[in-house]
């Protein structure tokens, strides 16, 4: 059986299996297509609710933490993918530079950058880890709880490249999202491969790019299939020049929020769906894993959103949990009003969602993401969430044909990758179409 997997409705989800495993050769071969014309982001993680009768991605991570959480059964994997991005980027690397975020006290963080290290390494790199941080000035060593040893040292800018003392990188592997905006330090840097680029970095980045590109794909790929590309795609809306704490644009947000709940009941009506539809709001340009990302089940709960926010005392503003949920609705700026998926996956009794981790075009692991404080319809990104892997422990490459949907692990975590590999097809539409170096050819 699979693994901790306990869904509501199993029909519509298995019907959905089993149209991925019949359809697997056309789908792979159409993988294989896009990538023959699309780059894929160098490393991606992509979230996933799986409803029961939907499975749908709601977040893509292009600067992915958390790879301490994958399996030792999985590293050969990852090592693999890294060799072949690498082979395809710069054949005759030899060092490689890791740039991780300024929080080096966070050691579950610094274990994902030691893993990350680890397989680099093993890919046949010399790897350094560089900090931007202008508190470090010189090399920092700090030992982990696992044993890990990581050693962060100043980064050294020269005119075009960038690297450590006394160590020239080929390639510069960003770990770190950039969401406090680009620092001039990684500007400019024509001689070395940067990846993935500044522009996916989320002071530039926009959900709703990623999400237009994901819509568009998602119906491609659903003729493929078969199947309503719904069953794959939340539906969403963009709210522009809402101020959540001046109350303007208000009737911006709430006329999408009604949209948005509106056609999701359609749906539900459609499928003879019996659950409550809601919609997540969420800021536009930051990374969804802050604690910006607000359940709203009705219209009304729009103005009780902004009533909370406006009558906060300056004190609570920096304290309460309400508040610290609507730091990222705080500025003017683009909303995203999404669909919100249920998961009905439960692991050791908490909620949980699948996450699927992929180097280059691969596959390489994943795990659930478990919070034992929070309700099928809500963020499980926050503090107190726990990292499950041995729920991929069985390859998501090598489904087995003939076996019931449902009953099968490697079935369901082969329609996971797909899901996921679509989502990262996706990034790759939205880094091109938003790549101010493109070159335009009329």
């Amino acid at each position: 059986m699979v693994p901790h997997l306990v869904t509501a409705l199993t029909g519509p989800i298995n019907e959905l299996e089993q149209r991925v495993l019949d359809s697997m050769p056309a789908i792979e071969r159409w993988f294989r297509l896009e990538w023959m014309e699309h780059t894929p982001p160098f490393y991606s993680a992509v979230d996933i609710r799986n409803a029961g009768f939907k499975l749908a991605p709601v977040d893509t991570n292009l600067f992915p933490g958390g790879w301490n959480n994958l399996t030792k059964e999985m590293l050969p994997l990852a090592v693999q993918a890294a060799q072949a991005a690498i082979e395809k980027i710069c054949p005759e690397a030899r060092n490689l530079l890791v740039i991780p975020e300024n929080h080096s006290k966070n050691t579950f963080y610094l274990a994902n950058v030691a893993q990350l290290v680890r397989i680099f390494h093993m890919a046949g790199l010399n790897v350094r880890i560089g900090s931007i941080d202008p508190a470090i000035k010189s090399p920092k060593k700090i030992e982990l709880p696992g044993g890990d040893v990581v050693t962060l040292e100043p980064v050294v800018r020269t005119k075009r490249r960038l690297g450590l003392k006394n160590f020239d990188p080929c390639t510069i592997l960003l770990n770190n999202e950039l969401s406090a905006g680009t620092p001039g330090i990684l500007e400019d840097l024509h001689e070395q491969y940067l990846l993935p680029p500044l522009h996916a970095g989320w002071s530039v980045r926009r959900k709703s790019n990623h999400l237009h590109s994901y819509e568009e794909l998602s119906k491609r790929f659903g003729k493929l299939l078969g199947i309503d590309p719904w069953l794959i795609n939340p539906i969403y809306a963009r709210a522009e020049g809402v101020d959540v704490a001046e109350g303007r644009g208000i009737d911006v947000l709430t006329s999408h929020v009604d949209a948005v709940l509106t056609k999701v009941r359609r749906k539900y009506k459609e499928y003879g769906i019996n659950e409550k539809p809601f919609v997540v709001v969420k800021g536009g340009h930051s990374d969804s894993g802050s604690p910006g990302v607000v359940t709203v089940r009705d219209v009304k709960d729009v103005e009780a959103l902004i009533g909370k926010q406006r009558g906060a005392s300056a004190a609570k503003a920096a304290n309460s949990r309400e508040a610290r949920e609507l730091r990222d609705l705080r500025e003017p700026t683009e909303l995203i009003v999404q669909e919100g998926v249920l998961t009905n996956e439960r692991v050791h009794n908490g909620v949980a969602e699948p996450v699927v981790y992929m180097m280059d075009r691969y596959v390489v692991g994943g795990f659930y993401r478990v919070h034992a404080e929070q309700a099928p319809d809500e963020n499980l990104k926050l503090p107190g969430a726990s990292f499950v892997p041995l729920a991929f422990s069985e390859s998501a490459h090598l489904p087995q044909p003939g076996a019931k949907p449902g009953a099968s692990a490697p079935n369901r975590f082969y329609m996971y990758g797909v899901v996921g590999r679509l989502a990262m097809v996706a990034a790759s539409y939205e880094m091109e179409a938003t790549n101010p170096d493109a070159e335009i050819y009329e």
